[in-house]
């Protein structure tokens, strides 16, 4: 079993599909990572060696930020708009949409289940 930054990538799927199991990987990331390095897209974890294993695992730790330190460094950008007191900061902070939804009606994912408020009939 392949394993690139930290994680168990599946062995029966062709390699840019398996890359895409790692945070931080995308679909066209992992075609440019098989280019890079000089697999084929056609080929499948199990049939890598050893080394191709280790050349896809030294690119993707040299040019790009996956896994823990991406979700450290997102949640780093949102506790600084948040210390700011940014607008963006705030609606981070009250639990509510960040980018100009509407909150009127829907927006049920991010405030949760809908409260019943006591006297409202009529």
């Amino acid at each position: 079993m392949a394993r690139i930054a930290g994680v168990n990538i599946p062995t029966a799927k062709r390699v840019p599909v398996a890359l895409t199991y790692v945070t931080g990987i995308g679909p066209s990331s992992a075609r440019a990572i098989c280019e890079a390095v000089g697999i084929e897209a056609s080929r499948r974890v199990n049939e890598l060696s050893d080394a191709e294993v280790l050349k896809l695992r030294e690119h993707v730790d040299e040019n790009y930020t996956v896994e823990g330190d991406l979700r450290r460094e997102t949640q780093m950008n949102i506790k600084r708009l948040m210390d700011l007191g940014s607008y963006r900061g705030l609606r981070h902070r009250r639990n509510l949409p960040v980018r100009g939804q509407r909150t009127h009606t829907n927006a049920r994912t991010r405030k949760g289940p809908a409260k019943a408020i006591a006297g409202k009939k009529k």
